[in-house]
């Protein structure tokens, strides 16, 4: 693996997109599909097999000297959010490719075929949907679910896909789900401080949080704010503020199971200085790799909202509008990468995932292990991401050993 030509690549990719306000490589934009062109040719070049999928998912494989054996895959996404970094998703995808790149000129040839995933869309910023280039690989989503899709700008998803010479009706054809495959993996930044606040290098993701995400309104009564007075007044933005609190209190006593609760969206009706807030929206997201805790969460804010609603008189309807599984790596791997790191004298950490990954999704077929190396700051999702070389290179070193003894058995040409 040479970090210097890793950097390069990664710069290379990251001009497609940027702007003053950081990088804009979103899902089904000329800028993405672009990046997977690039990919393509320069996989092309050193002779390796190159596609796009139904999906516009890329993948670049590199042969095994059986090549009926199930392969061993790298992968991650290449889209970005709106005003995104550098460092989100692309870092994987690049390290993968000069993962298998340096594999092939150093003319080593594994068992198993190696292969390289740049899955597309899986930032839900376009079209406020997550990982659907892994979940149509893994068949986990239907046409007419995406078929209602579309941007901010009123742009569907089976136009923007038409644009790069997809069809949205062939998206099944992607599906991989039942393929053998011996080992996934994602390297990816952690986007978020414990690494380093750990001081460690590396960590070895056990679960992927998944969210319970709530929808709900508080009705009061729209009043004049100078002549209701305090006492006949059914304020629902107080009711709101109230309810949001109890959110934050409900989190705080599921912290040792590190689980999260977030009031995310808040909307008050009317909004006018001098009128007494009627109507107030909440969005709720609750996350945790333990289930039964995110429950506890869910039914202590529940709790308070019946109390709000009778102190108040303001009625409060809740509903859940997503409730995914938390989704667990698989320990083998875990463990493997665990032993490469101690192996090589890198510190590591197990610890769980906060954000959603494809990972999650591909685990639910194929055994999964995400890597994660620091981000500076804990920052993501923002112009200023960034990762120190030293951990990008430490990190793709961990994974390039785990790929080389999953694959097994290489020789020499």
């Amino acid at each position: 693996m040479k970090i210097d030509r890793l950097m390069e690549t990664l710069h290379i990719l990251n001009e497609l997109g940027e702007t003053d306000r950081g990088i804009e490589r979103v899902a089904y934009t000329y800028e993405e599909y672009i990046a997977k062109q690039y990919l393509m040719r320069e996989g092309t070049l050193l002779g390796l097999e190159t596609e796009i999928d139904a999906a516009g998912n890329v993948i670049v494989r590199l042969p095994g000297a059986d090549d009926s054996l199930p392969p061993v895959i790298i992968g991650s996404h290449l889209d970005t959010i709106y005003q995104g970094g550098r460092y989100d998703g692309l870092l994987g995808v690049v390290a993968g490719f000069e993962i298998i790149r340096s594999i092939k000129e150093a003319e080593i040839r594994t068992q198993h075929p190696i292969e390289l995933i740049g899955f597309t869309c899986e930032e839900s910023s376009r079209f406020n949907f997550a990982t659907l280039g892994s979940k149509v690989m893994m068949n986990k989503v239907d046409l007419a679910t995406l078929e209602n899709l579309q941007d901010r700008n009123g742009v569907s998803l089976r136009e923007a896909v038409k644009e790069q010479g997809l069809e949205l009706d062939q998206f099944p054809q992607a599906d991989q789900s039942n393929r053998r495959v011996k080992a996934f993996y994602e390297l990816h930044i952690e986007q978020g401080p414990k690494l380093i606040k750990e001081n460690k290098q590396i960590g070895i993701v056990t679960g992927i949080a998944a969210p319970l995400r709530l929808a709900i309104h508080i009705s009061g009564k729209s009043s004049h704010s100078g002549t209701t007075g305090m006492k006949n007044r059914r304020d629902a933005l107080l009711a709101a503020a109230e309810l949001s609190l109890a959110v934050e209190e409900a989190g705080l006593l599921e912290d040792e199971y590190e689980t999260v609760a977030t009031v995310g969206v808040l909307d008050i009706s009317p909004r006018a200085m001098n009128v007494v807030p009627g109507s107030a929206s909440l969005k709720v997201d609750i996350r945790s790799i333990y289930a039964d805790s995110r429950e506890r969460v869910l039914e202590r804010i529940k709790e308070k909202a019946e109390q709000i609603e009778k102190k108040r008189a303001t009625p409060i309807s809740m509903e859940i509008i997503q409730n995914d599984d938390p989704v667990m790596m698989d320990e083998d791997l875990a463990q493997a990468v665990a032993v490469t790191c101690e192996e090589v004298g890198v510190s590591y950490m197990f610890m769980a995932s906060g954000a959603g990954h494809d990972a999650m999704n591909t685990a639910s077929r194929w055994p999964t292990t995400l890597i994660f190396v620091p981000s500076v700051d804990g920052l993501s999702h923002h112009p200023d991401e960034f990762t120190e070389e030293k951990d990008i290179e430490i990190g793709v070193t961990v994974l390039e050993m785990e790929v080389l003894k999953q694959a097994g058995g290489f020789v020499n040409n």
